[in-house]
């Protein structure tokens, strides 16, 4: 055995043979960004759980997690001397390996196709509504098509350099939350609220991404279905009307305190959910109450045309949308972009499922 997987065999206290979830399961997580599922991961090559040893692969997974913060798996690394003996040359395969897997999963997500646990989205219409501990859910669907993202003409001179250039995006159809994850809807499923504001149906708020992460992972146990959050491009399309667009500046409208609590309005908090009017969709307050997290690091945009894009493969922040209650109009916009560190935590960011 090589002298860094050693190392990495003494500090696995936990054998992954404990874990409740399969190597399947823990896979996907991982694949859609769960640093706590890549450090199993890497667990599951180096031992053989599940799957075929593979020291390689071990090692990278085991990078991922500690580039990603996962404290156990930084604290592996800095035993090592802080580096593996992975090559370059397979890092780079690997990464491109893992791009693809996760580009196919969430392909297979928006089909409905990952083992019949996720229901197909209509061409049209047709709603869906869980309930989750006495809390409904209402998720909208959202026919897929081809919208141009980013600076469009519409934004002028408010669209701001992470929004260019403009180019072309065509998605497949999904569904996504007719409104902002409540409190209500975030204490049923976790037992806790950690928002500065409470209310049950204020929109949460105070949650990292990495808590968003715990969260779906704990509601999908719940219901058996494969909730996550948007891509950047669901939620902009999403945003924007889908295919009844009619190209406003904010999400259902260019005349912003018709869509949006937003700072100029309402100066020191959130506001319940759909007590503004809805969008083209039907969706509440995708401008404006809180900023709401995508699944995407954060990367510039390409003048290239794309099909179901899901960012880059690896970043250092997360990307959030929307603006917030304590904004001004012009981060309210639906082509606006914001980021943070997926650890971030704030009382003007909250979250929007997909599903």
């Amino acid at each position: 055995m090589k002298k860094s997987l050693f190392i990495l065999s003494l500090m696995l206290v936990v054998a992954v043979a404990a874990v409740a979830a399969t190597f399947s399961e823990i896979k996907e997580q991982a694949l859609l960004g769960d640093r706590e599922a890549m450090y199993q991961l890497s667990k599951c090559y180096m031992e053989g759980n599940g799957v075929a040893a593979d020291y390689d692969r071990s090692d990278y997974w085991l990078e991922r997690a500690a580039r990603e913060g996962q404290p156990d798996a930084k604290r592996v690394l800095d035993l090592m001397g802080g580096k593996t003996e992975l090559s370059s040359s397979k890092r780079a395969q690997l990464a491109a390996e893992e791009k693809r897997e996760r580009e196919r999963l969430l392909a297979e997500r928006q089909r409905g196709n990952n083992g019949g646990s996720t229901v197909t989205p209509p061409a049209t219409g047709g709603n869906l509504t869980f309930t989750v501990n006495g809390v409904s859910l209402t998720m909208v669907a959202v026919p897929g098509g081809t919208f141009t993202m980013g600076a469009t003409s519409e934004q002028g001179s408010d669209a701001f350099d992470g929004e260019k250039p403009a180019h072309s995006v065509t998605l497949r159809s999904f569904y996504i939350g007719q409104t902002e994850v409540t409190q209500e809807l975030w204490q049923a499923v976790l037992g806790n609220n950690p928002s500065y504001k409470k209310g049950a149906k204020l929109p949460v708020e105070r949650v990292s991404w990495d808590d968003c992460q715990e969260f779906i992972r704990k509601l999908n146990q719940m219901t058996g279905k494969n909730f996550r959050l948007p891509t950047e491009a669901e939620w902009e399309y999403a945003a924007r009307g889908g295919n009844r667009s009619r190209g406003y500046k904010y999400s259902g409208s260019n005349n912003i305190g018709d869509v949006a609590w937003y700072g100029d309005k309402i100066g020191s908090s959130t506001h319940e959910v759909a007590t503004k009017r809805a969008n083209e969709l039907g969706l509440y307050d995708m401008s404006g109450n809180v900023w709401e997290w995508c699944s995407d690091w954060y990367g510039s945009y390409s003048s290239s045309a794309q099909t179901n894009p899901t960012g880059p493969s690896s970043g250092s922040l997360r990307v959030f949308r929307g603006g917030g209650w304590g904004d001004f109009a012009g981060f309210c916009r639906v082509s606006g972009r914001n980021r943070r560190s997926p650890g971030d935590r704030g009382n003007g960011v909250g979250l929007r499922l997909a599903l």
